[in-house]
């Protein structure tokens, strides 16, 4: 008898196909809960912290890995619909360095700021708003967008781009990031907000201080150095300078900084005509610059020693009361200062204006009072002291003649004469009671200002100019020999350098220095050294030197210098 088999076959493949695909189902299932769960720790943990900063980058951070993307950002939109902020992921330093600029909200950035919904593309370049990457971008493919709101505005965007495994972006992708975006608008805002207190309290506290120092009689040099390091500790910048007039109040001299290159930018002078800075002393009115070192409105000086990217420059006080102008800048390459943060550094120093001309006007109340005593002290003197000395030497002298011992008699005139000489001392003290002023010499500042300007007609322009240091506490004997230096530096550069650039830089601490550096044809074998002869004279003669050599780039550098603690 033949054997077979009674079973089917297709009722057992049948049962295959269903096992595999309650495996597959099973799997999505699984998977499905394993991308919910990575969507609750994302949510947890951009909603777990309450700084700003932190918050933003925990965003982009956690977007990255829930859509397993190679590249994300976070852009944050400011005024007129550009980008004010942009957080990147998945880019190192190096690389960001190669990029030529920051996204801007352009092309197709700005399809998502003008149409802010999700946007999901196989291929960026597709995209008719697709304007390509700026120079040194890595390559992108696939794309990913969606538009992040707080109290239904849009804040910003989610840029998620590179699918791991050279794949798309799919529905489910859009559908967690849309769920993410959600819970990082309730995020950012509680940040921001608290962030916001944060940053009020800061400035109010800051402005109290700066308050209270100058009114407890703290100099007022100490007190716009504490302006400076404070506008730096809250706005965020990385330089912060103040730039104060000079007594003819022809040009603004940087007398204080606080950040990177701090030390470079002190003493940089700028043309209160023609500068940037002379124009928001002049206004009133703030400036802000996208990249302060390429500005033509900046003035050369400061764009050679202060390479600073987007800069606020805010007034210091009120208008119609402007002490001097506060700049706060970042470095080129960074993101601007936040509106917020531009908004109470202009009112912190509109404050800080105030508080100065309080305290003024206290010194001067105080100087007032000093000038009142001191009249009355002369005035007494006057009245009383010289008067009765004046009758009691009158008396002596009438005494004298009635005298019949001409010993005694004489002796009564030296009293007199003695009595004479008092009298004398006394009307010398009233009259320096009732001085008021400093001495009339010139001040070393101005006087290199004026060399300068005397110099900027036969140049052809206006050097380069920074002063740094207790200039006008030089003594007056080498102040003349640096002004002489200076002179003839410049005039040596006008007959000899052809050049197109001098900067001129004058130091005044344990020594005086003057350097003076051209991009002219360079030193030059020149029979006539009268004029260097003269400078090594005056330097030998302050036990000081003199050395001319190339500068660094070609041209010519000349430095000056002799010590102050012998002649002080």
């Amino acid at each position: 008898m033949e054997s077979f088999d009674a079973r089917p076959v297709l009722p057992h493949m049948r049962l295959d196909e269903l096992l595999a695909e309650l495996q597959l189902r099973l799997q999505a299932v699984l998977a499905t809960r394993d991308r919910t769960h990575a969507l609750l720790e994302a949510v947890m943990a951009v909603g777990g912290n309450l700084e700003l900063e932190i918050v933003l980058r925990q965003i982009v951070e956690a977007a990255v890995t829930l859509v397993n993307a190679r590249y994300g950002a976070l852009g944050i939109i400011g005024e007129g619909g550009r980008l004010a902020e942009f957080v990147p992921i998945g880019v190192n330093e190096a690389e960001i360095d190669r990029i030529d600029h920051w996204p801007e909200g352009q092309g197709l950035l700005g399809e998502l700021i003008t149409n802010p919904r999700t946007l999901r593309l196989p291929e960026i370049g597709e995209h008719p708003r697709s304007y390509g990457f700026p120079d040194g971008h890595p390559p992108m493919h696939s794309f990913l967008g969606v538009p992040v709101r707080i109290r239904g505005e849009v804040y910003g965007n989610l840029y998620l781009t590179e699918k791991q495994g050279g794949g798309q972006f799919d529905e489910e992708d859009e559908a967690l990031l849309v769920a993410l975006a959600a819970a990082a608008g309730v995020a950012i805002e509680n940040a921001r907000l608290y962030e916001e207190a944060r940053k009020q309290q800061g400035w109010l506290q800051a402005g109290a201080e700066v308050t209270q120092r100058l009114l407890s009689g703290a100099s007022t040099a100490q007190v716009l150095n504490l302006i400076t390091q404070q506008a730096l500790d809250i706005s965020g910048a990385d330089l912060v300078t103040l730039a104060l007039p000079e007594s003819s109040r022809r040009y603004l001299v940087v007398e204080h900084a606080s950040g990177y290159g701090a030390s470079e930018a002190v003493g940089l002078v700028a043309p209160a005509a023609t500068s940037l800075a002379g124009t928001v002393m002049g206004t009133g009115e703030p400036k802000i610059l996208q990249d302060f070192a390429s500005d033509p409105r900046v003035s050369e000086a400061g764009r050679q020693h202060m390479p600073l990217g987007p800069t606020v420059l805010v007034p210091l006080g009120v208008p119609g009361n402007v002490r001097g102008v506060l700049a706060a800048g970042r470095q080129r390459g960074r993101m601007p200062l936040a509106p917020a943060a531009v908004e109470m550094v202009t009112t912190f120093a509109a404050q800080a204006g105030i508080a100065l001309e309080l305290a003024e006007h206290r010194r001067d109340n105080e100087r007032f009072a000093v000038y009142e005593d001191r009249d009355r002290i002369a005035r007494d003197l006057h009245d009383l002291v010289i008067q009765r000395l004046y009758a009691t030497g009158m008396s002596l002298e009438g005494t004298a003649a009635l005298l019949p011992d001409s010993e005694v008699a004489d002796r009564v005139g030296k009293a007199v004469e003695a009595l004479d000489d008092t009298i004398k001392q006394i009307r010398s003290a009233i009259f320096a009671l009732h001085s008021r002023g400093p001495s009339d010499r010139p001040r070393l500042r101005s006087q290199v200002l004026d060399v300068v300007d005397e110099m900027t007609s036969p140049l052809g322009f206006a050097p380069s100019l920074r002063l740094a240091g207790a200039l006008d506490e030089v003594p007056a004997e080498v102040g003349e020999h640096l002004l002489s230096a200076l002179r003839e530096a410049l005039s040596n550069a006008v007959r000899h350098a052809n050049a197109s650039r001098v900067e001129v830089s004058i130091e005044a601490g344990r020594a005086l220095s003057l350097v003076v550096t051209d991009n002219g044809s360079g030193l030059r074998s020149a029979p006539h050294r009268s004029g260097l002869a003269n400078l090594e004279e005056r330097a030998a003669k302050l036990t000081g030197t003199m050395r001319v050599g190339p500068a660094a780039g070609g041209g010519t550098q000349l430095e000056w210098q002799v010590p102050l603690t012998r002649a002080s």
